[in-house]
């Protein structure tokens, strides 16, 4: 086997002794646990997240290029390149209407009409019709901005999830840092009602924990999650207990980040009781927040802290739920691509290739359109032998070229 065909985390390894870091030392730059470094090495733990790759190849001196291997498909690490639109959505988050001089401002627009497009703009994401949306983004942002004065009521809320929408998409295609401008934005509008502001800390614990910042965004969830906690749970109203259970859900994955074993059990424990006096069924604040979504994420944790077999057992048990059926497109597809890399790990080529063109069947552009799922796809279609609509999909997305 020559180097460029090693395991990425065979490579870290390599450059760490190179670099003459014990695990340790390596973990302490990093900003991560020795438990999380000794599990990348060893296969465990996936490294498909191009902002962490970064910065694992910072500490250890060297072009990334490196660790990703000669023979890795350029596809594979392409970030929000692969939709169109982007650069106006970043436009629109750099317009400042208090800038603009000379320029007769427009009409406000009636609030509803404005409730009416982020509604469409969230069904846009639910349904993973990302070019779409992101197309839509510059718009909906600088309408949502206009609506937004003190005397317009649910303004506020509705600039919110403009920002929300545009930070959740920016995540799903690569581009973390400006996820992460959209969601500080949001925080900002909504600083003076905690439960929009809470709305507001998921997308922003999310682009965190894409930008590879695992502690910071574990601490930015749980501050917000305490904010709203209820001293009486069962007399909060769901909407609150929703957003309240979402931030512990983002907590418990940021801990997964950071090799934090203890609290990813003790904050998915906290979500899961939140879950359970909610139910399924709902979708407060578009968290599509439930006890289904808890078994998910468990099937995550236990894949990304190295217990395969109970994550594959999970994900067998909870997708042939009737609320597995009701989740929407984007959130089905998702979980299908981070399943297929537990398969991925186990050496289960079939097993993965057979979930990775389910979610393309489910939800095309969240394998289409996200470098994460790209990588995975890449990396069972070099692995061969080929499953079954694998060659066609990797054809599909410009792997085979």
């Amino acid at each position: 086997m020559t180097v460029g065909e090693l395991p990425i985390g065979r490579r870290v390894a390599q450059w760490r002794v190179q670099r003459r870091m014990s695990q340790q030392v390596f973990a302490d730059r990093l900003g991560k646990s020795k438990s999380w470094v000794d599990k990348v090495e060893r296969g465990v733990r996936a490294l498909d997240r191009l902002s962490v790759i970064e910065e694992i190849a910072e500490v250890l001196r060297i072009d990334p290029v490196v660790l990703l291997g000669r023979d890795t498909p350029p596809a594979a690490a392409t970030t929000s390149g692969l939709v169109d639109g982007v650069d106006g959505v970043r436009a629109a988050l750099a317009r400042h209407d208090v800038f603009r001089t000379g320029v007769e401002a427009p009409p406000l627009p009636p609030v509803d009409e404005v409730a009416r497009l982020v509604g469409h703009g969230w069904l846009a994401y639910q349904h993973a019709h990302y070019p779409q949306l992101v197309r839509m983004l510059p718009d909906l942002l600088d309408t949502a901005r206009r609506c937004h004065t003190p005397r317009a009521e649910r303004s506020a809320e509705l600039l919110v999830q403009a920002y929300r929408l545009t930070s959740s998409v920016l995540v799903k295609l690569g581009d973390a840092g400006l996820a992460w401008l959209a969601a500080d934005r949001a925080m900002a509008v909504a600083a003076e009602d905690p439960v929009v502001a809470a709305t507001a800390a998921v997308p922003l614990g999310q682009a965190l924990r894409a930008l590879g910042r695992g502690r910071l965004a574990m601490t930015a969830a749980l501050a917000a999650a305490n904010r709203i906690a209820p001293a009486v749970p069962r007399e909060v109203p769901p909407g609150e207990s929703v957003v309240c259970g979402a931030l512990l859900l983002q907590a418990a994955l940021a801990a997964v980040d950071c090799g934090d074993d203890r609290s990813v059990a003790e904050l998915l424990d906290r979500a899961a009781d939140l879950a359970d006096r909610v139910g399924d069924g709902h979708d407060h604040h578009q968290t599509s927040f439930g006890p289904t979504v808890i078994e998910l994420a468990r099937v995550l944790t236990a894949a990304e802290l190295g217990d395969t077999a109970d994550a594959l057992r999970r994900h067998a048990s909870v997708t042939r739920r009737d609320s597995w059926r009701r989740l929407p497109a984007e959130y089905r597809a998702a979980h299908l691509i981070d399943t297929a890399r537990a398969y991925l790990r186990l050496g289960d080529l079939p097993g993965a290739g057979r979930l990775l063109v389910e979610a393309d069947r489910t939800a095309p552009a969240e394998v289409r359109c996200r470098p994460v799922a790209r990588t995975v796809l890449a990396e069972v279609y070099r692995s061969g032998p080929e499953a079954a609509g694998v060659a066609r999909l990797a054809a599909a997305v410009g792997l085979t070229r």
